[in-house]
């Protein structure tokens, strides 16, 4: 039996919120698969400082200019939820070596888990490699400029939470 090649892509994250490497790695693999669909998380073992419908309003915003990206939203297990869309490959962006580390060894739980599901790591611009959502929530609770960081609706949302100003 022949498998036929992946032409799309699944990339999931909790984008809390989504910052411009998130948004480097969605528009490098929209390049590269017809489709690229972005699964926000709705369960996370950390509290969420954006709500998941924000949340998802964020990221659909970032991705609009991308005609073949997708925004959705999944509960429970990746897994389950990769497993039930037509390519199973997952998509995760690297920064640095723990993330590489880190990757690695839920890419081996996850195969392990479900054999047929494959994932395929991208590494983010290099000018982007220190972004993070921790780094960005903390620089914005600090008032600090985070307009180079994320997308312009992100860093309202952000200002709009920690209750301050946008400053010019």
């Amino acid at each position: 039996m022949t498998k036929t090649k992946p032409n799309s892509v699944v990339y999931p994250g909790f984008f809390d919120p989504i910052t411009l490497g998130h948004l480097n790695i969605i528009e490098r693999a929209s390049q590269i698969y017809e489709q690229v669909i972005v699964a926000i998380a709705a369960d996370s073992p950390k509290k969420s400082l954006i709500t998941i419908e924000d949340r998802m309003r964020l990221v659909q915003d970032a991705c609009s200019k991308f005609d073949n990206v997708a925004v959705e939203m999944f509960n429970g297990l990746l897994m389950r939820y990769v497993k039930s869309k037509p390519s199973h490959v997952i998509l995760r962006g690297i920064r640095t070596v723990s993330d590489f580390e880190y990757e690695f060894q839920m890419s081996l739980a996850n195969k392990k888990l479900e054999s047929s599901i494959e994932t395929v790591f991208m590494m983010t611009d290099a000018k982007y490699s220190f972004l993070s959502s921790t780094l960005i929530k903390e620089i914005a609770r600090l008032n600090g400029n985070i307009s180079e960081m994320v997308p312009e609706q992100v860093e309202k949302k952000m200002k709009e939470i920690f209750g301050y100003e946008l400053t010019c």
